[in-house]
């Protein structure tokens, strides 16, 4: 009897509750002005990106696993906790990182984890087990996946074009292009399923915990609910095209975009919780907690007060070391001249299809044409920066050889050329290739991650903090083809370091 009155004594009253929900609301608020940046970051995102929309969701769904656990949860006696700062340092110190790295996703995390870390250090390790599922599944509120968007464009045009041959369509593919009588289609990112993926895995983990119990279930469960959609995309862009091959391009896009939108996705997602339904094994009056395992004082615990203040002051020191090396930059050559290269002429842009890299953030930029005496005609650009800070990255995304929405498709990767990381695009009817490198500080990479973790490096510990971006590239229709015409272009050019530390003034 005494041992089952104790929860219902503790429903009588909030106790320590209204206290500490209010100390955490002020640390959460504090947290959020000091790195509004990020936060409106977060927000623009989840509002305005096709891939990332199902973020929306993530805070409502937070909010109903919390008052799911609020019966339990007062019963719960919640305490300042010491070491929930140690979470609030590693946010802090991987928000540095990503801001040395003008990562957003490493800073984004960063501020995620500070939040955790105060729930933890404001509430105390009982409390952060008994929100352990809630803590642990708000990482869907940052926006992450984007790495596959490639690998899901190899496995979408794998599908399609056995399919296309089963029906009796005459496809050809080159890379991501598949192109049929009446027209072509680029398996863009935007059609890889990648956005489908990455909502489907955020609904596969809230339902596997909460309609399951068993682990292996759970497991089960999840992997449907990734390679369902994987195959089910797959199967929409078949149809897409076979419908244009019966009509037009332009009607079966169209349509395409509507019922992708707003009926396909909410499709797979009810078959795939209908399939799974008739093995779900959690009682939905079973607790959410056993609050009989939350009921001893941890050690290490503190007045909960001092833990919110250093909370806060751990996140203003790594803001203020940010702030501090975001404004390291070396000087620079306001204009950029391209060398003269020995057998090459400098010659007019191309008229066929004007290219030029993307690169709106550098110091300074050069854009050559140069012939040699058999008219094979090679580009060489350069892009300068003396340092780099969020706005102006030498590596982000929609800019490089190719800009987001450019007239130029990305077709495939090829293999690198003198270690720069070699790419084919088209422009209709005019196809080229590019070659790119990275110089930053001492360091030569094709690497956009190499780049960005030297950049991290310089940024931190000091150093050249000069990056530059080479790009040389050929078109087809030539006498040499791409790629020959480029390695003639360089073993005549020399070394790329040598032409990038020339080009960003370096003395060495």
């Amino acid at each position: 009897m005494t041992a089952a009155a104790a929860p219902r004594a503790a429903r009588r009253g909030l106790g320590a509750w209204p206290a500490h929900l209010a100390l955490l609301g002020a640390v959460a608020v504090a947290l959020l002005l000091l790195f509004r940046r990020d936060a409106a970051e977060l927000a623009k995102i989840w509002w305005t990106s096709t891939t990332f929309g199902h973020c929306l969701f993530i805070g409502p769904v937070l909010a109903w696993l919390v008052w799911q656990r609020r019966e339990d949860l007062q019963q719960v006696t919640p305490q300042g906790w010491w070491p929930g700062l140690i979470l609030v340092a590693g946010g802090g110190f991987g928000w540095l990182l990503g801001e040395a790295a003008s990562v957003s996703l490493a800073r984004q995390l960063g501020l995620l984890l500070m939040l955790q870390g105060a729930v933890v250090g404001v509430l105390g390790l009982n409390v952060a087990r008994a929100l352990l599922f809630p803590l642990c599944y708000a990482v869907f509120l940052v926006p992450f996946g984007e790495e596959l968007e490639a690998p899901l464009q190899s496995v979408t045009v794998g599908m399609v074009m056995p399919l296309l041959h089963l029906v009796g369509v005459p496809a050809a593919v080159d890379g991501v292009l598949i192109t049929i009588p009446n027209g072509y289609f680029e398996v863009a990112e935007a059609c890889s399923g990648a956005k489908f993926v990455i909502a489907m895995l955020a609904y596969g983990v809230l339902v596997a915990n909460v309609c399951y119990v068993s682990w292996k279930r759970r497991a089960a469960f999840l992997t449907m609910a990734l390679v369902v959609p994987v195959f089910a995309n797959g199967l929409r862009a078949f149809g897409t095209i076979y419908a244009a091959h019966l009509t037009s391009v332009a009607a079966a896009t169209g349509f395409d975009h509507i019922v992708y939108g707003w009926v396909f996705f909410g499709l797979v997602m009810a078959a795939v919780l209908a399939f799974g339904w008739r093995w779900f094994d959690r009682d939905p009056d079973a607790a959410w907690v056993n609050v009989w395992n939350l009921q001893k004082t941890p050690p290490f615990t503190g007045n909960a007060r001092v833990v919110a203040l250093v909370a806060i002051g751990i996140a203003a020191a790594f803001l203020a070391w940010g702030l501090a090396i975001d404004g390291r930059a070396d000087a620079v050559p306001a204009t950029v001249a391209l060398p003269d290269v020995s057998g090459w002429t400098k010659v007019a842009p191309s008229t066929r299809a004007p290219w030029t890299p993307y690169y709106p953030g550098a110091d300074a930029a050069a854009f050559q044409r140069y012939a040699d005496a058999r008219g094979v005609t090679v580009d060489l650009a350069v892009a300068v920066y003396g340092g780099q800070r969020e706005g102006k990255e030498m590596v982000a995304f929609g800019q490089g050889p190719i800009r987001e929405n450019d007239r130029w498709v990305k077709i495939e990767d090829m293999d690198p050329l003198d270690g720069g990381a070699t790419l084919r695009m088209t422009a209709g009817a005019v196809e080229r290739q590019a070659v790119l490198w990275y110089r930053v500080g001492d360091i030569l990479t094709a690497s956009d991650k190499d780049a960005k973790l030297a950049t991290t490096k310089v940024k931190l510990l000091g150093g050249p903090q000069r990056a530059v971006a080479v790009l040389i590239s050929a078109e087809t229709g030539q006498t040499r083809a791409p790629r020959q015409a480029m390695q003639l272009f360089l073993d005549a050019l020399g070394p790329i370091d040598r032409l990038a530390d020339h080009v960003a003034g370096s003395t060495r």
